[in-house]
């Protein structure tokens, strides 16, 4: 059997081996880190991956289990939490009518640029920027869109 082919089949069997950490001390006082424990009695577990337990059953998934908020943190009436969801909408419109003035302005200087010829490879420069513009565009109006 080949060397490769009997690592391969051999693989498996070597994860299991790989989930405890030892730190092992040799007679002249080399210590070693490894997932092997040695002959040697001089050798300590670090650590240990401890075996990840499934659920099965009711062939759906399950909402996360959210972890409640502690009862010091700090909390926000009403007005000031509406009044930041309204800033917040305001700074995202900004920005949507600056993406859009700059995706205006990608896309005419593309039609320029098509317009003078030569080589299709050279407009790849201006098509990206217009793309780029498009995608962040596209994110800010899912944002805006998003708040309530």
């Amino acid at each position: 059997m080949k060397p490769v082919a009997l690592a391969l089949l051999l693989l498996p069997f070597a994860a299991v081996q790989a989930n405890t950490l030892y730190k092992c001390r040799g007679e002249d006082g080399h210590v070693t880190y490894t997932n092997q424990k040695t002959s040697s009695k001089n050798c300590d577990v670090l650590s240990r991956d401890q075996n990840v337990s499934t659920v099965s059953g009711g062939g759906g998934t399950k909402a996360a289990t959210r972890t409640p908020t502690p009862g010091d943190f700090p909390k926000v009436d009403g007005d000031t939490q509406k009044g930041r969801d309204n800033d917040r909408r305001k700074i995202l419109e900004g920005e949507v009518s600056n993406e859009q003035r700059s995706l205006d302005e990608a896309r005419k200087t593309l039609e320029v640029e098509a317009g003078k010829g030569g080589n299709p490879e050279r407009l790849q420069p201006f098509r990206d920027k217009v793309a780029l513009h498009e995608r962040n565009l596209e994110a800010l109006r899912k944002e805006l869109a998003n708040l309530k």
